[in-house]
């Protein structure tokens, strides 16, 4: 069933739990989403970001939802355009069915990034779509967002209560010391969880964790024995991301561990079977692989079993 991103969060919110909110870039990851929500009762978020647009078209990425909505009725899923850079480009996502979309004018001073935001929200609302926006600053790259890390900051919990109070949005993302991609932490894992709690404490809506992808020791295993080189990668514990949902955190966004399971599996069978060119033999391990990955991150987030 499709729904708005609010209509899967507010529940979320209200019971203190985490909602995966997955990034898909083709049907075998979009799928695998579907699936792993399916064996685990789980309401789901699905993401687009603007350079997976690109890549599938925005139509085909909002078709392919509709679809496997359609497959699994019982399941809660907001499709979510993640990371939205400009007013147009979230319009271009509510009108081609997007139920929620990011707009990301983190980079612009305050004010600025209030404007923006309002102006998508006093849209979005009238569609009857959930709007996120986000404060402070990550560290890392997200499709064509680069951030240096001088010019990272972390969120301000007075700015955050102003924010939302005027924007009226539906959710926000505080920086909290993450970043995107598997190259997270220099030293040991440090989040600032008290400036979270303040966050949730003056805002009160479902918050948002970016750059939450863990590389759990499995699928850091699989990559590895496979050729795969992750040069000493670093993702966010699933201690700190229980942690972090205790804190006020209700979407958790994940790419990256998705991506690296997927190729660690084609990788596999490229090196056992170098006469295998049939893609079926390629990306259904692959799938399987995500499905288990997405299952243990529903566990670990809470949303099993909250349909």
């Amino acid at each position: 069933m499709l729904v708005s991103g609010s209509v899967v969060l507010d529940k979320a919110n209200k019971e203190n739990y985490g909602v995966g909110a997955f990034n898909f870039v083709n049907y075998e990851m979009l799928s695998a989403i579907f699936e792993a929500a399916n064996l685990k009762n789980s309401p789901i978020i699905v993401q687009a970001s603007e350079g997976a647009i690109k890549y599938m078209g925005i139509d085909m990425a909002a078709g392919m939802v509709e679809i496997l909505s359609r497959r699994y009725p019982h399941i809660p899923v907001a499709l979510h355009l993640d990371h939205g850079t400009s007013f147009e480009s979230c319009i271009k996502a509510i009108r081609s069915g997007f139920t929620s979309v990011m707009i990301d004018a983190s980079h612009h001073p305050f004010e600025e990034n209030l404007r923006e935001t309002k102006k998508v929200v006093e849209v979005a609302h009238i569609a009857g779509v959930s709007v996120e926006a986000e404060l402070g600053r990550l560290m890392g790259i997200e499709d064509n967002i680069s951030v240096d890390e001088k010019e990272a900051c972390l969120v301000n919990p007075q700015e955050a209560e102003e924010f939302v109070k005027e924007s009226k949005v539906d959710f926000l993302a505080p920086a909290i010391g993450t970043s995107h991609g598997a190259f997270k932490f220099k030293g040991e894992p440090i989040l600032d969880f008290e400036r979270l709690i303040e966050v949730k404490r003056r805002t009160k809506i479902p918050l948002v964790l970016h750059g939450a992808s863990a590389i759990p020791q499995n699928v850091r295993e699989a990559f590895l024995q496979n050729g795969g080189d992750l040069k000493g990668s670093k993702g966010v514990p699933f201690d700190f991301l229980k942690e972090a949902i205790k804190g006020g955190i209700n979407k958790i966004n994940t790419d990256t561990d998705l991506r690296i399971a997927f190729i660690s599996e084609v990788r596999r069978v490229a090196n056992e079977d170098k006469t295998q060119f049939d893609l079926r033999k390629f990306f259904t391990p692959a799938k399987e692989f995500m499905i288990k990955v997405i299952s243990e991150r529903m566990d670990v987030l809470g949303s099993s079993n909250k349909i």
